[in-house]
């Protein structure tokens, strides 16, 4: 899979209530209601279904954007950690 490589797989799953996916699904809940006014729709009452579907996309997308930002944080840190293990001499330690 391009989005998320097989690799992934072992870092531990994040919550499914965090930031992203608060501030995702809230945007999805605001453009359903926007989509109301912008149309002439009572914002809060029409459409809630459509409400309902647009944060639970937004969710999700939240969720799996977060999880493919730990992932890449992941591989950066290994790849940094596994540089200083191959280069020590760069990275002395200064003794006390």
């Amino acid at each position: 899979m391009v989005f998320l490589p097989d690799e992934s797989r072992s870092l531990p799953p994040p919550s499914l209530v965090n930031k992203c996916s608060v501030w995702l699904g809230l945007t999805g809940w605001l453009a359903a209601v926007l989509d109301n006014g912008f149309n002439r729709r009572p914002m809060i009452r029409a459409g809630v279904h459509r409400q309902i579907l647009f944060t639970t996309v937004g969710w999700f997308v939240g969720y799996y954007l977060l999880k493919r930002t730990e992932y890449v944080y992941a591989k950066l840190d290994r790849e940094l950690l596994e540089y200083v293990r191959h280069h020590p001499e760069d990275f002395k330690t200064a003794g006390i």
